[in-house]
């Protein structure tokens, strides 16, 4: 069944748009941004994913005839509201990053423009879209990060938080890194490559462990991918594999290697992969590859100690992002306009880190012009042309040196609209090809910002015009 979500949003959002409707002029425009103040995992980073489904929720966002039965149900809106929404088409403006990017904190990641009531009833259903694949694209890439370019199989739709968590948190996963999916519905709708071996199940529905193997490398003599650990890995588990493996090879075929989902992992590939090696099965014939509830601390560890590992597959940790399971990804008034002009807007509060940007902004990113290696990004007023020499403001209103002057670097703009009335822009949909765009993308940051452990902080900059139009409107504040 398709999902029509114009009705997931909260409750609010209709109440203040029916409020709008009535007490404000209809053709008012605003400008929304989405952006986040913390990194999961105490990372420096977010990769930026969910852009392909905002597009695609927001050309398809309309009200059914049901939906508007629901809402006179509840008895809160007036009938000419009800009536904007039957007859509404949305007339909005989005500009955004490119998925896959990686985005920093207070950086508008995507911006929403448009008649003030059809955008604040947009708020849920973005920060919906974008938080989730945003925090799972980025946990891939911690994952694979750890894993050192060994692939990592996202296996956790068992574990989601329902199916379009699974789906579009798989499609995430690849943005993120991963070399393949176990479910099969995004792989079909991705285009990712489906990957999978056995469940202990298969092996406990034979009498016993080596007749299991020899049915599975009948049916699937070139993808035997043997479950080892049911038993016992050492003693039963890896000599029943060898066996197989050397009746595969004797009929012409190549096997796939075995899985350890239990038990010490590194001690167990270890004598796992002496025995293949002395069966005459070497790494390059019989790969290892470990699950169970793995993460980048764990394969870290693995790794270190030695574990002659070749994939991995990542559950529960992954699907969940479930050392750090929220990205606090915020939709925050930035501009309204007022009588045919423009007026910036901002949220002051009593923590500065949560004070928020007014205005319609650009994100830049600077290199330096001979490495072309960022170096900083600056947020600036959209209508702004950076100069050579800029007397930057530093984003974030914590750090001990504010200023600083940047100079000698070329700007690469990273906010481009996606969506317009009457057009669309062709976003990219290949998940490799997104994948791709942000491992280039971080060739180009710093490695110590890269880090999974206390990785450096990456600068982010307001631009002079930016910075003073913020304190402006901070000064108005308090002194009404």
């Amino acid at each position: 069944m398709t999902m029509n979500h114009a009705l997931l949003t909260d409750l609010y959002e209709f109440s203040m748009a029916n409020g709008y409707y009535a007490a404000l002029p209809h053709e008012d425009q605003a400008v929304f941004d989405v952006f986040y103040r913390t990194v999961p995992d105490h990372g420096s980073f977010v990769i930026a994913a969910g852009l392909q489904q905002v597009v695609e929720a927001l050309e398809n966002f309309r009200f059914a005839p049901d939906d508007i039965d629901y809402l006179r149900s509840l008895k809160l809106y007036s009938e000419d509201f009800l009536h904007y929404l039957a007859t509404l088409h949305l007339a909005c403006t989005v500009t955004a990053l490119p998925e896959g990017t990686p985005v920093f904190p207070r950086e508008p990641l995507l911006t929403v423009q448009g008649p003030l009531m059809q955008v604040q009833l947009l708020e849920t259903l973005l920060l919906n879209l974008v938080n989730h694949q945003s925090l799972i694209a980025t946990k891939a890439r911690r994952i694979t990060a750890a894993a050192e370019g060994r692939p990592v199989m996202e296996f956790g739709a068992r574990r989601a938080q329902g199916p379009d968590a699974s789906v579009y948190g798989a499609r995430a996963a690849v943005i993120g890194g991963c070399a393949s999916t176990s479910n099969v519905l995004a792989a079909k709708l991705f285009h990712i490559p489906a990957a999978g071996t056995m469940a202990h199940s298969w092996i406990e529905s034979f009498p016993d462990e080596l007749t299991a193997f020899r049915a599975w490398a009948k049916i699937y003599p070139d993808n035997s991918a043997l479950l080892v650990d049911t038993y016992d890995v050492l003693a039963s588990g890896v000599p029943n594999a060898i066996t197989v493996f050397k009746e595969l090879r004797a009929a012409g075929h190549k096997p796939v290697g075995i899985r350890i989902d239990s038990g010490d992992i590194t001690a167990l590939a270890k004598a796992a992969r002496q025995m293949l090696d002395d069966a005459g099965f070497p790494e390059a014939e019989a790969k290892i590859t470990a699950s169970n509830a793995l993460d980048e601390t764990v394969i870290q560890s693995l790794l270190k100690e030695g574990a002659p590992l070749d994939n991995f597959g990542i559950g529960e940790k992954l699907i969940t992002s479930a050392s750090s399971p929220v990205l606090s990804g915020v939709y925050k008034l930035a501009a309204l306009q007022v009588n045919g002009q423009w007026q910036p807007k901002i949220k002051v509060s009593a923590t500065r880190e949560k004070t928020t940007l007014p205005g319609h902004k650009q994100v830049y990113r600077l290199y330096h012009p001979g490495s072309q290696r960022a170096f900083a990004d600056i947020i600036a007023l959209a209508d702004e042309t950076l100069p050579a020499v800029i007397a930057a403001v530093s984003a974030d209103p914590q750090v001990t040196h504010a200023r600083v002057t940047l100079k000698n670097f070329t700007a690469e703009p990273l906010l481009a609209t996606v969506l317009a009335p009457g057009h669309t822009s062709a976003v990219p949909t290949d998940v490799f090809a997104i994948q791709q765009h942000a491992r280039e993308a971080l060739t180009r940051l710093p490695e110590a910002t890269q880090r999974l452990v206390n990785p450096d902080l990456y600068p982010v900059y307001l631009t002079p015009k930016l910075a003073a139009l913020q304190q402006q409107l901070i000064d108005a504040h308090h002194e009404d």
